[in-house]
C-alpha cells in the first residue's frame, strides 16, 4: 500500500472534481502529490538505455537486489588499455524526488565526463521521495559502495568489463543539486566505516543543495534566468517532501555536518546565477574552518544545472570549464 503524504494546509491546493482527491505538492511538469498517496512524475526528460558509444560502452548493474536499485556505468573506450582508471561515482540531481540515472541528460553529460577525462563512473539510482523519504537515498548511495567494495575484492566474471580498468583505490564521490547532497552525506559515512580496499580521495559538489529556514541573499533577491533548473518555490517543495514528516529546513540534513574523521579533499563547483550560490560559497567556508582542503569554481552567467540542460548560450563553454577543473581536481589528488 503506498503511505498517504502528509501536507501543509498552508499551502494552496487544487482540487479535482473527481472523488474530490486533493494535490498536496507540486512542481509543475515535474511531480505531484496526491492525498491519497498517488505521485505524478510527467516524462519531462526521456529514459535511454545504455549503449556504446565511439569512445564509452555503458551499461546498467544490480547493485542492491532486496530494492532491485541499479546504477549505470561508463567505461572510457580510448585509453591507454593497460592504464587503471579512477572511479567516479555519481548520483544525479532532482530534489531528492524525481530524476532518473537513465534521464537523456544525464546520460549525455556522463558519457561525455568518462570519455573527456578518462574515469569509470558509476552512476546510481537511488529510490525517490516521498515514497521513500530521507535518509533512504543516503542508505542507497552507501549500498552501492558497499557493492564497490564487494567488487574490488571479488573481482567477478560478470563485472570484469570495467572493474579490471578501474582502480579503486583511487574514488571519488560525485553529484550535482541534491545528488551533491547525497554525495557528501554518503562520503562522511564512508569515512566513518573500514572499506578497505575502497579510498576515498576526494569529493566533488556541483551546486550542492542544502537549505535553511532563514533565507540567503541568493534566495531572496537573485532573479532566475528563465534556463535555470531551480527556483526558490520549487527548493522548499523538494525540502517538504524530501524530508522526515513533520522536519523544516533547520534539519541537519539540510546543512553542512562534518565528521569526526579526516574528510578529503573537496571540489565545489558554484553558479553565479543559482539561488544557492551563497549557500554554496557558506559551505566553502565551513569546510575550509574546519581544516578541509577546498577547491571552489563559480562559472559566469549560468544557472542551475547548466551543465546538463544546455539551453543559454553559455551553457556549453561552462561545463567544459567545468569539466576541466574536474579532470585537474581528480588527476591532482
Amino acid at each position: 500500500m503506498v503511505p498517504a503524504i502528509s501536507y501543509d494546509p498552508r499551502q494552496n491546493l487544487n482540487l479535482r472534481k473527481d472523488h474530490g482527491i486533493v494535490v498536496v505538492e507540486e512542481i509543475e511538469g515535474l511531480i505531484k502529490v496526491y492525498n491519497n498517496g498517488h505521485i505524478e512524475r510527467p516524462p519531462i526528460v526521456p529514459n535511454v538505455p545504455p549503449n556504446s558509444l565511439p569512445h564509452v560502452t555503458s551499461k546498467d548493474v544490480i547493485f542492491h537486489n532486496p530494492t532491485n536499485l541499479w546504477s549505470r556505468i561508463y567505461l572510457p573506450t580510448n585509453n591507454n588499455p593497460s592504464k587503471k582508471l579512477p572511479l567516479l561515482i555519481y548520483f544525479h540531481g532532482g530534489g531528492f524526488s524525481v530524476g532518473s540515472a537513465a534521464w537523456k541528460c544525464y546520460h549525455d553529460f556522463l558519457s561525455t565526463l568518462a570519455s573527456k577525462i578518462g574515469v569509470v563512473i558509476m552512476s546510481v539510482n537511488y529510490r525517490l521521495a516521498p515514497e521513500n523519504r530521507l535518509p533512504a537515498a543516503y542508505d542507497d548511495g552507501f549500498h552501492a559502495i558497499t557493492w564497490l567494495k564487494n567488487q574490488a575484492m571479488v573481482n567477478s566474471k560478470e563485472q570484469n568489463w570495467w572493474s579490471s580498468k578501474c582502480n579503486f583505490s583511487n574514488m571519488f564521490i560525485s553529484g550535482d543539486s541534491a545528488g551533491a547532497n547525497i554525495a557528501y552525506h554518503v562520503a562522511i559515512r564512508h569515512n566513518n566505516n573500514n572499506m578497505k580496499p575502497l579510498c576515498l580521495k576526494g569529493v566533488i559538489l556541483i551546486q550542492p543543495f542544502f537549505g535553511g529556514e532563514s533565507r540567503t541573499q541568493s534566495e531572496k533577491y537573485s532573479v532566475q534566468p528563465p534556463y535555470s533548473a531551480l527556483n526558490l518555490s520549487a527548493s522548499d517543495t523538494y525540502w517538504r517532501i524530501a524530508l522526515p514528516v513533520g522536519s523544516n529546513r533547520d534539519h541537519p540534513w539540510c546543512k553542512p555536518r562534518l565528521s569526526s574523521m579526516k574528510f578529503p579533499s573537496v571540489l565545489i563547483c558554484i553558479s553565479e546565477m543559482d539561488i544557492l550560490k551563497d549557500r554554496n560559497l557558506e559551505m566553502c567556508g565551513v569546510l575550509g574552518d574546519a581544516g578541509i582542503k577546498v577547491e571552489k569554481h563559480v562559472y559566469k552567467g549560468v544557472g542551475h544545472a547548466f551543465h546538463i540542460l544546455h539551453n543559454s548560450p553559455l551553457s556549453q563553454p561552462r561545463t567544459q570549464d567545468m569539466m576541466s577543473h574536474l579532470k585537474a581536481f581528480i588527476y591532482n589528488q
